[in-house]
């Protein structure tokens, strides 16, 4: 066998073993993600029956019991855990579709029952409705979001509800609806008042009623 023809079966077997390494590789990691992602799943699912539940318990509790306010930090994670999985699948996977529809549910529930709260025991909750879209028309979207969570995770009595604009729910177009929110992303719901686009995070805070953030306690941020 000659030099050249040794060299290149070499060279041959060699490429044989990368590319296998390779394509093991993939699909190790391909089954790792559908293993973990399935997790998740599992977990939000679990998640959504609890929150559900509890929304349902609120309804029928009395003023001096009745709090919505010790869920938030469930919708919050729950939202991050959905906010993962939308990371790894894409925002137009169709998992990710439904798990976004059913957090969606849970926080316009939560976001009722809230209202509820203030009109029958007299409670003065800061809620802010935020929509955006993932659908690359929304150039101040990811900016607002990551100013929101700021403010959410600085201040825990402040409620944020995010709704993706484009998400095809029956329930969420009686919302933008109900609201008569404009066609103009980013949009802000605070207390009642409409604020579209978003300029900086100062901004942000200067739409909130006079003293809100002030009244809510502050924390060390997370981020």
């Amino acid at each position: 066998m000659s030099i050249v023809t040794r060299n290149s079966l070499i060279a041959l077997g060699i490429t044989v073993v990368l590319v296998g390494t390779v394509a093991y590789a993939i699909s190790y990691l391909n089954q790792q993600r559908v293993a973990e992602l399935s997790a998740i799943e599992d977990q939000l699912s679990i998640d959504t029956l609890s929150l559900d539940t509890q929304f349902s318990l609120l309804e029928t509790a009395p003023c001096d019991t009745a709090s919505s306010t010790d869920l938030t930090g469930e919708l919050t994670d729950l939202g991050n855990r959905l906010a993962y999985a939308e990371g790894q699948l894409g925002s137009d996977n169709a998992e990710v579709i439904r798990l976004k529809e059913q957090y969606s549910l849970l926080e316009i529930r939560d976001y009722l029952i809230t209202k509820q709260l203030a009109a029958a025991c007299g409670t003065k909750p800061i809620t802010v409705l935020y929509f955006y879209s993932n659908a690359g028309d929304c150039a101040e979207c990811a900016k607002a979001g990551y100013a929101l969570s700021y403010l959410r995770d600085t201040y825990p009595a402040l409620r944020v509800y995010s709704f993706d604009y484009n998400l095809n729910l029956g329930a969420l177009t009686t919302l933008i609806k109900v609201e008569k929110l404009k066609d103009a992303l980013p949009a802000f719901i605070i207390n009642g008042k409409h604020f579209y686009g978003f300029t900086s995070l100062a901004d942000l805070e200067g739409d909130f009623p006079k003293g809100a953030l002030a009244t809510s306690t502050a924390t060390t941020t997370r981020r």
